[in-house]
């Protein structure tokens, strides 16, 4: 992408994510109310109180962006700019005193993403990826691995649950037999293990908007692919399927294993 996310929006990022830091931490393993949403997922005072805050924070900065949320909807969709924010990613892990719920913060350009954060407050994990930026942990350049061979590694997804549809079960059984081992539970802290290279493919399914476009730009970023099954490009249409690689050539790999 040739395209540089502009400065002042890495800064904005940023200091989203500080903001739902700081709130996830008065939380994190404690008691407090939670609700079960229409789709029987949890919700919690903390997903709700982080993401008023942080689009209290975007309008005040930018009011003629859009703004996508997993609480409290879509704004300005049509907007060039786009914001997509995901306040707790794996509130059931929340929930559990787990640490592996992050933070996702994501802007997209004309439905393209541009920008993406994935923060894990209790481990001081932050990876940020953003066009013409590169992808950092800590503010340290992250890069995938250069694993190319289906055969040796694992595929991660954070739940069983997610490939509940029989073709969807079916297409994921023929990856994970392709590979060496498969791991659930991961959430979307994956994506950011994947940027580091500690781990290589990552594939799922039913995923929202607010789960994918934020980890978009880690992964290009940190010189990874990411796709739907299919291998199109992420984008606010995709039909919830995502597939994550450590290079273009396992990544091919990959999908077609998946083919339906």
């Amino acid at each position: 992408m040739s395209e540089t996310c502009p400065r002042e929006f890495v800064d904005l990022a940023i200091r989203l994510s500080d903001t739902a830091r700081g709130i996830a931490g008065r939380y994190f393993r404690r008691s407090f109310a939670v609700e079960t949403k229409s789709d029987e997922s949890p919700v919690t005072v903390a997903d709700r109180e982080i993401e008023a805050a942080q689009r209290e924070m975007i309008e005040s900065a930018f009011p003629e962006h859009g703004i996508s949320g997993e609480e409290y909807g879509d704004a300005r969709l049509n907007a060039e700019f786009v914001w997509v924010l995901d306040p707790i990613d794996g509130t059931k892990a929340f929930l559990n005193g787990i640490p592996v719920f992050t933070n996702l913060v994501g802007l997209a350009r004309g439905g393209d993403p541009i920008l993406g954060i994935i923060d894990q407050p209790t481990l001081d994990e932050r990876w940020l990826g953003a066009a013409g930026h590169g992808t950092t942990l800590n503010a340290a350049p992250a890069r995938t691995s250069a694993v190319d061979d289906l055969a040796e590694i694992t595929v991660h997804a954070t739940t069983p649950e997610m490939f509940a549809r029989p073709d969807l079960s079916e297409r994921f059984a023929r990856l994970a037999a392709r590979t060496k081992y498969r791991r659930f539970g991961t959430d979307c802290y994956a994506y950011g293990l994947l940027a580091s290279g500690h781990l290589h493919l990552v594939a799922e399914a039913e995923m929202k908007v607010q789960d994918y476009m934020p980890v978009v730009e880690v992964v290009r970023q940190a010189g990874g692919t990411i796709s739907d099954w299919a291998g199109q490009p992420l984008g606010f249409a995709s039909d919830g399927t995502v597939l994550a690689s450590a290079t273009p050539a396992l990544h091919e790999k990959a999908l077609a294993a998946l083919a339906p």
